[in-house]
């Protein structure tokens, strides 16, 4: 089994917190339409003839392209690539693209998991993060979505945002709760280099939650989701049971996946790749018959942390059986003897058949994993 992303480089407006790669005209769309159907074409061996089960339309933002753009790649996966039976196909949507007509079409493609990008359904939030789309626009999106019949449905939240209380993001989640999303991404706002918040940041515009308030918010999310019955399976995912994004699962669970577009990352257990960061040249390369990309062989300490560092972000953790044979018995013997300071102080657990972060380490998950990942040649 392997995964497909496709990475759609267009928005109309950039938002305040943004760091992927986007850009805000479309005047090289038809350009960027063709490149994909080539590299498709390119790199159709890079997973080694493993049936595609998921695939994932992701940005910038998808939902701008129409209904003639989505069919013309669809139609040269199948000629590319085998699909496995009935795979997962997400699109990532902004809420005020998400009008009846454009729902309506969507229902004509294959997709079958819609990802919108609320963020928040406060209005002052909103616009810190400048995003271009309403409160009421993300309750009418939801609402269309569910009426055509897109019962897997999840959306974005940020939280940890400056003047966001306790209330608010109470309320944020409550309203999730209301609408019967069955599944969350959530994240704490990060202040990435670059960005228009970060700008703000470091000139005394604004001024981020402190550590302690964060803590309280973080609890919060848990203790509300995990109450009304969703799993928190991946630090910053919550699902119904039964709703996981297998998209992203297979990211955390070392299976392989493709990356097409500008900026897109690849992973096949051998190599890891990305995309150059830049449409026009990512455009160039690819009528010259080149993908331009960087390559890092994976070896086997690289393919150990990654291992460590995706698997323990997951409800599931570190499979025992699985890690023995991927690495054998002296790392194994390793992680665990790495590990026996975070089992005693009750920050990890440990079963016949596996390991993982406990609910009193989630907070810390990062440092944790950043010292089991520590190991020599």
């Amino acid at each position: 089994m392997a995964g497909l992303y496709i990475h759609v480089p267009f928005c109309k407006t950039r938002c305040a917190y943004c760091d992927f790669y986007s850009q805000t005209q479309l005047l090289y769309k038809d350009a960027y339409l063709k490149a994909v159907v080539r590299e498709l074409e390119i790199r159709k061996d890079y997973v080694e003839n493993e049936a595609i089960e998921t695939i994932y339309w992701g940005g910038g933002t998808p939902s701008l392209l129409q209904p003639d753009d989505f069919e013309l790649v669809f139609n040269a996966i199948n000629r590319f690539f085998k699909l496995s039976p009935n795979p997962e196909i997400t699109l990532e949507a902004n809420p005020d693209d998400m009008t009846r007509t454009y729902v309506s079409a969507l229902r004509q493609l294959p997709f079958n998991r819609i990802s919108m990008g609320v963020q928040s359904f406060h209005t002052n939030d909103l616009r810190v993060l400048n995003r271009r789309h309403t409160a009421q626009q993300a309750l009418n999106a939801v609402s269309l979505c569910h009426k055509a019949g897109y019962d897997n449905l999840s959306i974005d939240l940020i939280y940890g945002l400056p003047g966001q209380t306790m209330q608010m993001w109470e309320e944020n989640l409550e309203k999730a709760l209301q609408l019967q999303i069955p599944h969350l991404s959530t994240y704490y706002l990060s202040y990435e280099e670059g960005t228009y918040l970060h700008q703000q940041l470091h000139a005394g515009m604004i001024e981020p939650v402190n550590e302690e308030t964060g803590i309280l918010l973080f609890d919060l999310l848990v203790d509300k989701l995990e109450a009304a019955g969703y799993l928190h399976y991946e630090i910053s995912n919550f699902c119904q049971p039964g709703c996981f994004s297998c998209h992203n699962t297979s990211y955390w669970t070392d299976l392989p996946y493709i990356g097409i577009g500008p900026a897109a990352h690849s992973y096949n257990h051998h190599t890891r790749q990305w995309n150059v960061d830049s449409l026009p040249d990512y455009i160039n390369g690819i009528v010259k018959g080149v993908v331009n990309n960087e390559k890092e062989l994976i070896d086997e300490q690289t393919r150990y942390n990654d291992y460590i560092m995706t698997r323990l972000r997951t409800m599931w953790g570190i499979q025992l059986s699985s890690f023995l044979e991927i690495f054998g018995p002296e790392r194994l013997s390793y992680l665990l003897q790495q590990a026996d300071f975070f089992l005693v102080n009750g920050s990890m657990e440990k079963d016949e058949k596996n390991l993982k972060i406990s609910g009193k380490g989630k907070l810390i998950t990062d440092g944790i994993i950043r010292d089991l990942m520590t190991i020599s040649s």
